[in-house]
């Protein structure tokens, strides 16, 4: 009889069993898309607010025409203010209605910080502010008290930040009104934004497009209009690439010349490849203003860590011929038609000016990208990024990119080295993923990357020049591409290791002659990533193309001078063309 009842227990418990690990997975999935519909409700309750306090405003202030204000550029906007002739009151709102209708058409924005109307009230204490009344955006991984700052992971939400970060104190003592948070991508190590929690930020030049990423949402809403100025962070073109795609201006620092006290990563620790905190807006003097009055006493006493080095104006203003560095392809990726047309017109229109333009040997190539980058950004194999994806869905951007860290080490090797032949650059990164296997191999990597920067300032140093001049990666792509070429951010990345402060400035847009010359495009090594890269900027006619203005460490204001005199032969050369 027991032998007989033995296979219906068995059964039992299986389906028992099966039944209870379904019942766990659906009760697991169920929470985790509780937990992401109520931020998702706590954002549209930010959104719905602020469009109340404009309707308010505007019934208080009937006749007022607020749309001329979102035509200043930043230096006049706080002129008119100082002298009374514009209130705080109403620039904050003038924005913030114009955030709105940008966001509902990019979804470029986790939430107003409403919190931003308490500051307006104080406004008055702040006058002397070389930001007095101007409202700005901040990226979403920057703390801001009683916000969260999620990374776009579901492991981050419902931890709110307990003070504002480094950053937004100091912005908010120089009269700055931070009054809107704005989209990332899912772990910030992605340059397509989206994630589980808000979604995905779509390109204001072509909504068919990505904005770039990580600090996607922000560029979209800057080029959209609907901040005048921003804050972004850079771990590897986070900040020039959607700057880039948006085709607005952006600027990369020194990393700890700006504080990063206070902002959120899921890879926090890496001391080889560099995170930086900068400014992003529409034009190259913007930026100057904002790092003027983020290098101040204020923020050298919030954070000694940071060197006491306050903004040279002398430097950014000075007009004396420079010496500057070029090169047009860096060997690893070939740039676009668009990206090399680039550079070569604005290296004519800096001859033309009278600056000196001489050859530079491209510090990135394969051995840097896989050894020195890939390999010690995921030196414990991209644990640590992975664990914080552990909690929720995968984006399906992020999906092609993070499928080969989640491989064990040895199928990395085995892949490493049947593609090796056929595809030997692939093969170098699948190799890198690995990570490092020591402490003393991490050692070795850290005394190498110093070596090679050493080498790379003394290549500099002996051409003498003054800065450098470099393509840009761009145009925007189509979507789902950007996880799968992680292979072009060679561009970028590299100043992150260097630690070089590295800006960007659009200077063209894509001509039909560019599109057409795609179907030449062979690529350095003709593998799949090369071809990739083609499908990835197809249909691209009239979006913005920028290029890159790099200095030596600690040098960002001889880095903006570089930036304000490329817009400037571009602009007149504009101008010029519109003259005929």
């Amino acid at each position: 009889m027991d032998r007989e009842w033995t296979p219906v227990v068995v059964a039992v418990v299986f389906g028992s069993c099966a039944t209870a690990l379904i019942l766990l997975k659906w009760t697991r999935n169920h929470r985790v898309q509780q937990k992401i519909q109520s931020a998702r409700n706590r954002r549209e309750t930010s959104f719905k607010t602020a469009q109340q306090a404009v309707q308010q405003f505007k019934e208080k202030n009937p006749g007022l025409d607020m749309s001329p204000i979102l035509d200043l550029p930043l230096s006049e906007l706080i002129d008119q203010i100082r002298a009374g002739i514009l209130q705080p009151e109403t620039v904050l709102h003038a924005y913030m209605e114009k955030a709105l209708q940008v966001n509902s058409k990019l979804n470029c924005s986790t939430g107003v910080l409403m919190e931003s109307a308490k500051h307006l009230e104080e406004i008055e204490s702040y006058k002397d502010g070389l930001l007095y009344g101007v409202p700005i955006s901040i990226k979403e991984n920057i703390g801001f008290k009683d916000s969260d700052s999620t990374c776009g992971v579901l492991c981050k939400l419902d931890d709110p930040a307990v003070k504002d970060s480094v950053v937004v104190t100091v912005l908010k003592s120089q009269g700055a009104i931070p009054f809107i948070k704005t989209n990332v991508p899912q772990g910030l190590l992605s340059y397509e934004c989206s994630n589980p929690i808000y979604g995905k930020t779509v390109n204001p030049c072509n909504l068919q497009k990505t904005s770039g990423g990580s600090s996607g949402g922000e560029a979209a809403l800057i080029s959209g209009g609907g901040s005048i100025l921003g804050l972004g962070t850079d771990i590897g073109g986070s900040i020039r690439i959607p700057a880039s795609f948006c085709g607005i201006c952006g600027l990369k620092p020194t990393s700890n010349r700006i504080s990063l006290r206070g902002l959120n990563s899921c890879l926090k620790g890496v001391k080889t490849v560099l995170s930086a905190i900068g400014p992003m807006a529409r034009d190259v003097e913007s930026l100057a203003l904002c790092m003027r009055a983020l290098l101040c006493e204020k923020m050298f006493m919030l954070d000694p860590t940071v060197p006491p080095l306050p903004f040279n104006q002398k430097v950014y203003e000075c007009s004396d011929r420079l010496r500057i560095g070029y090169f047009e392809n860096d060997g690893y990726l070939q740039p676009s038609p668009s990206m090399a047309r680039a550079l070569r017109e604005t290296k004519k229109l800096l001859e033309e000016a009278g600056h000196t333009l001489v050859p530079f040997k491209p510090p990135a190539n394969i051995k840097v990208m896989h050894e020195y980058i890939v390999r010690s950004t995921f030196a414990d194999g991209a644990a640590t990024l992975l664990s914080n994806l552990n909690d929720g869905p995968i984006d399906p951007c992020l999906q092609a990119q993070i499928t080969p860290y989640r491989f064990p080490g040895f199928l990395k090797k085995i892949l490493s080295v049947i593609l090796k032949p056929i595809y030997p650059r692939i093969a170098g990164a699948m190799d890198a993923l690995c990570g490092i296997k020591s402490i003393a191999d991490l050692w070795k990597q850290h005394t190498n990357t110093e070596n090679y920067i050493h080498e790379v300032i003394n290549q500099w140093n002996e051409l003498e020049m003054d800065v450098l001049l470099c393509p840009m990666l761009g145009p925007a792509y189509n979507f789902s591409y950007c996880g799968k070429l992680t292979s072009a951010l060679s561009y970028t990345i590299i100043y992150n290791l260097l630690n070089f402060p590295v800006g960007v400035v659009p200077v063209t847009t894509v001509t039909a002659e560019d599109e057409a010359q795609l179907k030449d495009y062979k690529g350095n090594f003709g593998d799949i990533w090369d071809k990739l890269f083609v499908k990835a900027i197809q249909g691209s006619v009239g979006l913005p193309v920028a290029v890159q203005c790099v200095a030596l460490p600690w040098q960002e204001e001889l880095c903006l001078r570089f930036m304000r005199e490329v817009e400037r032969v571009c602009a007149n050369n504009k101008l010029s063309n519109n003259t005929h």
